[in-house]
C-alpha cells in the first residue's frame, strides 16, 4: 500500500499529502471493522427472521408472516438507501473521518435497541434508522480508503476492504449456530458501538471544524456528471437488486425445501460470507488482469447462470447447491470490489462522496421494493426459488448496461 493522502481524513478538498503508514493502518482498520460489522447488521435478521416474527407475532398465516417479513427486510434498505444519500453529503461537508464515526454510531446503537423490541413494528423501526447508519458506512469508509491509496494500491485497498461485507455476512451465520435467540444476537450492536468511540479518538484533531478549500458551487447532480450518475446507477443498482434479494430470501428459501434443518439456513448464508470473502479478496488482481467492463461483464453472466442452477434445478439442499452458492458468492464479492474501484472515479473529490451515494443507493429504492415484491409474490410465482430466480432476470439487465456503456 502506498503512502498516500490523508485528504480523506483531514476533510475534502484539503489536497494530497503525504501520509504515516501508521495514520493509513489505523484508518483502514476502524474502515474494515466498521464495514464489517455494517455486513453482519445487514444480514443478522434475514437468518432469525422466520424465528423472530413468529416470536412476536405468534401464530398467525403464512401469507401475513410472508408480508410482515418483506416489510421488515424492506425497510431496513429504505434506510440504507436514504442513508447513503444523506451520509453522502454530510461527508462531503464535514469529513470522511467524523462520517464514519457517526454512521457507525447510528446503526450500533439501533442494532441493540432491536434486541429489546416487543412488536415488529418496533422492529422495523429499528431497522430503518440501522440501514440508515450502514448506509452511510458503506459510503464513506469507501471514500476514505479511496481517496487514501493511489495507483494500482488503491484497488487492492478497496477490494481487501470489500470483503469486510462478506465476513459480515459470515458471521452472522456463525453467530445464528452460536446464539439461537434472536435478542442475544442484535446485542453484538456492542461492537460496533465500540469502533464508533475508536473512530472518535483516533480521528478527533484530525479534522478541522470545517473542510478546507472546498466550494460547493457544483452540485453532483448538474449537467457534468448526468451521464456518470445514470451509468454508476443502473450497473451498481442491477448488481445490488440481484444480490440483496438473493440474500434477504435464502434462509427463507432453504427452509422451504424438503427435510431442510435450521443449522442449512446458518450454512447458507457462512457458504455466502465465505464466497464473497473470497471474491473481494482476489478482485483487485482480476481488475487488473482483465479490466472494469470484462470483470462486470463476468459477474453479472455466471450470477444470473448461478442463480437458474440453485432455484431452478436444484430441489433439495444437496451436493450441487453446495458448489453453486459459493460460485454465485466469489463473483457477487468480485463485482463489489470492482465497483468500489469504477465509481469513485466517475467524479471529483468535491462531490465525490454525495455522487457515489447517489450510485450506490438509488438503486436501493428499486432493490427494497424488489426485496418486499419477491417475499409477497412467494405464493404467486409458485415458491421462493421461482420468486428469486425470476428476480434475477436484473442480472442480464446489469450486463446489457455494461455492455453498452463501453470500455472503462
Amino acid at each position: 500500500m502506498s503512502s498516500a493522502s490523508t485528504s480523506a481524513i483531514l476533510g475534502p478538498g484539503t489536497g494530497r499529502m503525504g501520509a504515516k503508514r501508521d495514520n493509513l493502518t489505523v484508518l483502514f482498520t476502524i474502515c474494515f471493522i466498521s464495514s464489517t460489522f455494517g455486513g453482519v447488521v445487514s444480514t443478522l435478521m434475514s437468518v432469525y427472521l422466520p424465528v423472530a416474527v413468529k416470536d412476536l407475532m405468534g401464530t398467525v398465516s403464512d401469507a401475513e408472516l410472508n408480508n410482515v417479513r418483506a416489510t421488515i427486510n424492506s425497510v431496513f434498505i429504505f434506510g440504507w438507501m436514504f442513508g447513503g444519500v444523506i451520509w453522502g453529503l454530510i461527508c462531503d461537508r464535514i469529513g470522511r473521518g467524523r462520517t464514519v464515526m457517526l454512521s457507525t454510531l447510528c446503526y450500533g446503537l439501533f442494532t441493540m435497541l432491536t434486541a429489546s423490541a416487543s412488536s415488529w413494528w418496533l422492529v422495523a423501526g429499528c431497522r430503518f434508522v440501522a440501514g440508515f447508519g450502514v448506509g452511510g458506512v458503506l459510503v464513506t469508509t469507501t471514500m476514505l480508503v479511496s481517496e487514501s491509496w493511489t495507483g494500482k494500491s488503491r484497488a487492492v485497498a478497496l477490494g481487501i476492504l470489500s470483503i469486510s461485507i462478506p465476513i459480515g455476512i459470515f458471521s452472522a451465520g456463525l453467530i445464528h449456530n452460536l446464539l439461537p435467540q434472536w435478542r442475544l444476537a442484535f446485542l453484538t450492536g456492542a461492537i460496533p458501538l465500540l469502533a464508533g468511540g475508536a473512530a472518535f479518538f483516533a480521528f478527533r484533531g484530525s479534522e478541522p471544524s470545517q473542510p478546507h478549500g472546498l466550494q460547493q458551487e457544483t452540485s453532483f447532480l448538474s449537467g457534468a456528471y448526468r451521464r456518470n450518475l445514470f451509468t454508476g446507477s443502473v450497473i451498481f443498482g442491477a448488481m445490488l437488486i440481484g444480490m440483496w434479494v438473493i440474500f434477504e430470501w435464502l434462509p427463507s428459501w432453504v427452509q422451504s425445501l424438503p427435510a431442510s434443518t435450521d443449522d442449512q439456513r446458518g450454512i447458507s448464508m457462512m457458504f455466502m460470507g465465505a464466497g464473497g470473502l473470497a471474491g473481494g479478496f482476489v478482485s483487485g488482481w482480476v481488475v487488473h488482469s482483465i479490466g472494469l467492463r470484462r470483470t462486470m461483464l463476468l459477474c453479472f453472466a455466471i450470477c444470473f447462470g448461478m442463480a437458474f442452477l440453485l432455484f431452478k434445478v436444484n430441489h433439495a439442499f444437496g451436493a450441487a447447491a453446495y458448489i453453486e452458492l459459493p460460485v454465485m458468492a466469489v463473483f457477487f464479492g468480485i463485482s463489489q470490489g470492482a465497483l468500489s474501484v469504477y465509481i469513485p472515479e466517475l467524479f471529483p473529490t468535491a462531490v465525490g462522496a454525495a455522487a457515489t451515494g447517489f450510485c450506490f443507493n438509488v438503486g436501493r429504492l428499486f432493490t427494497a421494493t424488489a426485496v418486499f415484491f419477491a417475499g409477497a409474490l412467494v405464493t404467486t410465482l409458485g415458491g421462493y426459488g421461482n420468486a428469486l430466480f425470476i428476480f434475477s432476470f436484473i442480472f442480464l439487465i446489469g450486463f446489457l448496461a455494461t455492455w453498452f456503456a463501453g470500455k472503462k
